[in-house]
């Protein structure tokens, strides 16, 4: 998992906004109008993240392919959040 989070957090200019989405829902969940409206990001762009990070098993929908869909973080983010928060303080420092 730690290579995986480096790659979706250190490996693109996206990284930044995928690893502010992670830290919004663990906080709570939230659809993803929600999320572009909270981080004051187009919902295209949020709908691009989301979808990079279902695809690696980071985040969860509650209903697939539904508007409105609530995401929640995966178990295994919410188990390796710590490994996640080391490469976050890690890259700010840069």
């Amino acid at each position: 998992m730690k290579k995986l989070l480096w790659w979706l957090i250190a490996g693109s200019t996206g990284g930044p906004n995928r690893a502010r989405i992670i830290m919004e829902l663990r906080e709570r969940p939230y659809n993803a109008n929600q999320i572009a409206e909270k981080l004051n990001l187009n919902y295209k762009t949020v709908r691009h993240h989301l979808k990079v990070l279902e695809e690696n098993n980071v985040v969860i929908p509650s209903g697939k392919h539904k508007y409105g869909a609530m995401y929640f973080l995966t178990d295994n983010m919410i188990e390796n959040y710590e490994v996640f928060q080391d490469i976050w303080n890690e890259l700010r420092k840069k």
